[in-house]
């Protein structure tokens, strides 16, 4: 069973988490629930038959380093886009970047998605961390490679030993895009895990539209 799309990010912690789960609509690859590598191979396997064109990640609550890089490899490799329908946190926000493009999906749900840092990032660094190989680099913050400064480049890495699962999924920067009237409004917050359940407690930052940061494509 699907996880229902939660009413704001206030409620986001009180949706309950499950495996992640797969469904084919027509060139549609929807996928919700925590990436925690279960669904991987069947995820692989979709991507592999060339019908898929997009991917949808719908209310998927982060998952394990390791997973993010699998998810993102098979994305990559495979030159599909992707999207967000509702909250997309940690593991499936990077696997989200690896789209060829990537964008939020249309309708009145609140979309967000929010990506793991290891410390505030500053000016310069919001403008170049999730450009292309950059996004590699950050992922190595959260897995043993870090430690030696080697950013993995692909699930195979990533597998090569017990993964330090030491980001949380309340804690990074958070873009949202609210429906209204005249079209959506984006925000962009930097959350330090401090406040709980409530993101409206989090530092608003400003200049850090999402289109020109390279985390949504036009």
């Amino acid at each position: 069973m699907k996880l229902p799309s939660c009413l704001g990010w206030a409620l986001l912690f009180a949706c309950a988490c499950s495996a992640a789960e797969l469904e084919l609509q027509g060139s549609r690859l929807v996928v919700s629930g925590m990436l925690d590598g279960t669904a991987i191979k069947a995820f692989t396997e979709h991507l592999g038959k060339g019908t898929v064109r997009t991917v949808v990640f719908e209310d998927s609550f982060g998952g394990t380093a390791e997973a993010a890089g699998a998810y993102a490899e098979a994305i990559r490799s495979s030159g599909v886009d992707t999207e967000i329908r509702g909250q997309c946190l940690a593991a499936c926000a990077y696997a989200f970047l690896a789209g060829k493009t990537h964008r939020f999906g249309d309708g009145f749900q609140v979309n967000g998605v929010l990506l793991p840092v290891a410390a505030r990032p500053t000016a310069s660094e919001l403008a170049m961390r999730w450009r292309g190989s950059e996004v590699h680099k950050t992922l190595a913050e959260f897995s043993p490679a870090a430690a030696t400064s080697a950013a993995p480049t692909s699930a195979t890495e990533l597998g090569a030993g017990p993964v330090k699962d030491n980001w949380q999924p309340d804690h990074g920067v958070l873009f949202t895009a609210s429906p209204t009237l005249f079209g959506h409004i984006y925000n962009a917050f930097y959350c330090d895990g401090t406040q709980g359940r409530d993101f409206t407690k989090c530092e608003r930052l400003s200049d850090a539209d999402p289109f020109k940061l390279g985390v949504l494509t036009p």
